[in-house]
């Protein structure tokens, strides 16, 4: 069931958006080479504990999950783009590494991703990351009242289709409220004018994600992460935002 909410709930969702940006960036700047993905989830879990928030990840065991998730941080390094398990791994130098993240706080959820790259980077990994980056940007600035989720889609398609990456469909953004995913399904690429209405008080996560030269997936033997179907690299880029009248309102929106 799509919910819509009020101009107060979305006010209330406020706090959650801001925390996960807050642990986002601190991860962003804890992105180092050598340092271990477990202690990436490490910092995340300190801050959850800190804040009085729940993890939205810890117990998540959806059908395509093997088993209940049992970090609170995805952690996708290279080849892997989503769902990515923390496990014993220090990063190497040009390592792509994403970290996606979701908390609930005073009953709320919000959750955000991003990719960096450590150490020495390799332009067609800048090229890859900031292209989910202008897609973001793009199906955000479509999440218009009165337009249609087609539009957010075939904003995000079209940034992806001119950089010369093909869309995977089966996995893109979702409804957010008071559980991490719930309707509408937002896919990746899409009609421009066509599928649900778009009105005040939708509030979706936005998550554009591309692998470099495929855009097939296998899961890992962990159950749990999504690995590039040819070895290629991938990228994920994410926000929570509330559609309002006066256009979208980026929850989760970053300071720096």
């Amino acid at each position: 069931m799509i919910e819509l909410r009020t101009p107060g709930e979305i006010e209330a969702m406020r706090p959650a958006g801001a925390f996960v940006a807050s642990v986002l960036e601190r991860l962003r700047d804890e992105i180092a080479v050598g340092v271990n993905l477990l202690e990436l989830d490490r910092i995340a879990h300190d801050m959850i504990r800190a804040r009085g928030a729940e993890s939205c990840y810890i117990d998540y065991h959806p059908s395509f999950g093997a088993m209940p998730f049992g970090k609170v941080l995805c952690t996708s390094v290279n080849d892997a783009v989503l769902h990515g398990l923390p496990f014993d791994y220090r990063i190497e130098d040009g390592d792509v590494v994403t970290v996606d993240f979701a908390a609930s706080v005073d009953g709320w959820v919000s959750d955000s991703a991003l990719t960096v790259i450590a150490g020495t980077p390799r332009p067609e990994d800048e090229r890859l990351i900031a292209t989910t980056e202008q897609a973001l940007a793009a199906g955000i600035a479509a999440a218009r009242p009165g337009g249609k989720l087609g539009d957010i889609s075939a904003a995000i398609g079209d940034v992806c289709a001119a950089a010369g990456y093909s869309v995977n469909l089966d996995f893109g953004g979702h409804g957010v409220g008071h559980t991490m995913h719930g309707e509408p399904h937002v896919p990746n690429d899409g009609r421009a004018g066509r599928g649900l209405k778009l009105k005040p008080g939708l509030v979706i996560a936005i998550e554009p994600w591309l692998l470099e030269t495929t855009d097939e997936l296998f899961t890992d033997p962990d159950g749990w992460t999504l690995r590039s179907a040819d070895g290629s690299r991938g990228a994920h880029s994410e926000h929570t935002v509330a559609i309002t009248a006066d256009g979208p309102l980026i929850l989760t929106q970053r300071t720096r």
